[in-house]
């Protein structure tokens, strides 16, 4: 998967858990949730769906390069390459 595939799938992932967030204006170094409503919970069925769909695991060590949409591509991208 492509940088702009991982993004992508990022926000279909974000829209399915919060359907009533414009994710239009996401600004790629800003934190997600400075942007979104997105609280712990959120952030941990992202980290499922992850999972479920791509077969990703992220540890809990690394939840902080979810952080921001450009932290997060950049992170998954050695993981999503062969996808």
């Amino acid at each position: 998967m492509t940088a702009d595939g991982i993004r992508q799938a990022i926000l279909d992932i974000i829209q399915d858990i919060l359907p009533d967030e414009n994710l239009s204006a996401i600004e790629p170094d800003k934190a997600f949730r400075e942007q979104i409503n997105l609280d712990s919970m959120d952030f941990l069925d992202i980290v499922m769906e992850l999972r479920k769909r791509y077969s990703v695991e992220v540890p809990e060590q690394d939840y902080a390069h979810l952080a921001t949409m450009n932290s997060t591509v950049s992170y998954l991208l050695p993981k999503m390459e062969r996808i």
